[in-house]
């Protein structure tokens, strides 16, 4: 083949497991060669549609089998796939769309409203819906594959050709979009081949969405490469969680520290048929000690680390075997990938020493769509500078301790002050504000905003929480807002972050309108 990419993996699976399960979607079970069959048919679809290489296809809609489908298509064509997270306000959207200059849009489960506005103010080529059409523009998805060639499609791809966007706020506010290359993806499949040890039987339950890193290529995609069933499920669920490792006997699921709170919350947890599970993969959040307890009492360990978008994600894994005596560290680096902790000074810090985490490695990124600037800013001699401060122990396991960019974690989200405030700020009543994360025993940390109102103004915490709505999605949104006179800066005009924290961090405190 000349494709090397992933858009020939449904190729290269059919030609060696064509009857094996691939996909699992309800009732619904999609073997290697009828994903392959989908997927080629597919391609010729979006061909017609004018797609070629290097052109964007993008996906808006929960987990569903299409997803998976409108990956591998454009990967056959030389594509580029742009996974969009569906709880995005529709304005962020918009902007993701433009970004990247999509052609196609893919869709299902979002209403009227939201294709309104990505067709006024994106204007993709074409919109494919999955299901029913919700726009004029619509074209049916299926019965469009239904319809198409089934003539095979080799276009040469090779391992350095972009093969997906995905977007990652930064701290100016605004997503970046990260390449990552069909070699990256690929890389990073292996990493987690060698280290999780899957196996050509795995049945990989993945219920957190796609558009997320993690469930995409730590485990959907390790999975399909190695032949085994990916169970897809449209949302989490804990119940439902407990009966489909039952019913399809799960080898290996996925999820944030939240998730796996909720599971083992359960009523059913105590008598659930865990028989079958051979790993938890968690990641997002460190996993805390009391939540490995409850899941070694029924003789399963995680299987914990520490990743990136711009990492394909992964860079640390902790092995299942150190998940308590090693509690609270992310592990050491994937195979085929390194890490350095480097002091200001940029030499390696010692053992214990806090530094920033550095990466390198055949899954890391080349850059970011079109920012040529934050690209050189992040990568330099080869390195990817991931503004994460950490320390290793003398066994060379590696503890994350701060972050550099003040990233919120909050169920395995990522929440970026930066763009909170620049939206708070657009509030007439906001003079300044500042966004921080607060502990949370749910999703371990939360949002709140601390604002300073313009003077002569007392806005509330309800009027600011309206504001946000329809700018940001719901998770970004902060579930508290406390009101401060002024807000410590730098002479340069930076946040004391550190400060703002120390004043108004405190569990206990309440939002208190001016």
């Amino acid at each position: 083949m000349r494709n090397q990419g992933i858009g020939s993996w449904t190729a290269r699976r059919a030609r060696k497991t064509p009857k094996r399960t691939a996909v699992v979607f309800g009732e619904h079970r999609l073997s290697y060669a009828a994903l392959h069959d989908r997927a080629t048919r597919l391609a010729h679809v979006l061909r017609e549609r004018g797609v070629r290489r290097g052109d964007r296809v993008a996906y808006l809609g929960p987990n569903h089998p299409a997803y998976l489908e409108t990956l591998f298509a454009a990967g056959v064509l030389g594509a580029v796939f742009v996974p969009l997270n569906s709880r995005l306000a529709d304005a962020e959207l918009v902007y993701q769309l433009t970004d990247c200059g999509s052609s196609v849009l893919v869709h299902a489960g979002r209403g009227p409203e939201t294709l309104r506005a990505v067709h006024t103010g994106a204007s993709p080529r074409a919109s494919l819906a999955v299901g029913d059409p919700v726009h004029p523009a619509d074209l049916p998805y299926d019965a469009l594959i239904e319809g198409a060639s089934a003539d095979p499609v080799d276009e040469e791809v090779g391992p350095g050709d972009p093969c997906l966007i995905m977007y990652t706020s930064g701290t100016t506010g605004r997503p970046k979009g990260a390449v990552l290359t069909h070699g990256n993806i690929t890389w990073n499949s292996v990493n987690v081949l060698v280290d999780v040890d899957l196996s050509g039987d795995e049945v990989m339950l993945v219920s957190a969405p796609l558009f997320h890193t993690a469930a995409l290529n730590m485990t959907c995609l390790p999975t399909l490469l190695k032949g085994g069933t990916v169970v897809l499920e449209r949302s989490f669920a804990a119940a439902r969680t407990l009966e489909l490792i039952a019913r399809h006997r799960v080898t290996c699921l996925f999820g944030v520290p939240a998730m796996y709170d909720q599971i083992a919350a359960d009523p059913g947890f105590p008598s659930a048929d865990l028989s079958s599970v051979r790993s938890l993969l968690c990641g997002g959040a460190p996993v805390p000690a009391r939540t490995i307890r409850v899941y070694l009492d029924r003789g399963l360990a995680f299987v914990q680390g520490y990743g990136m978008t711009e990492a394909s994600p992964g860079v640390l894994l902790l092995d299942r075997s150190d998940s308590l005596t090693k509690a609270g560290s992310a592990g050491v680096p994937h195979f085929f990938t390194d890490v350095r902790i480097v002091d200001p000074l940029g030499g390696d810090a010692a053992p214990g020493e806090r530094g920033e985490v550095l990466v390198q490695g055949p899954n890391v990124t080349p850059g970011y769509w079109g920012l040529p600037q934050a690209t050189a800013e992040s990568i330099s001699d080869g390195w990817f500078h991931t503004g994460d401060v950490a320390a290793a122990d003398e066994d060379g396991h590696i503890r994350i301790v701060d972050r550099l960019k003040d990233v919120i974690i909050s169920g395995g989200e990522n929440i970026y002050p930066a763009e909170v405030e620049d939206a708070l700020l657009e509030h007439p009543a906001v003079r300044d504000c500042a966004v921080i994360g607060v502990p949370d025993p749910r999703w371990g940390e939360v949002g709140r905003a601390v604002v300073v109102p313009e003077p002569g103004t007392a806005p509330g915490e309800k009027d600011l929480i309206a504001h946000l709505e329809d700018r940001l999605a719901r998770y970004k949104i902060p579930k508290s807002v406390v009101f401060a006179d002024e807000l410590p800066r730098t002479p340069s005009g930076k946040l004391l972050k550190p400060a703002i924290r120390s004043a108004h961090g405190g569990a206990g405190e309440q939002a208190v309108d001016p």
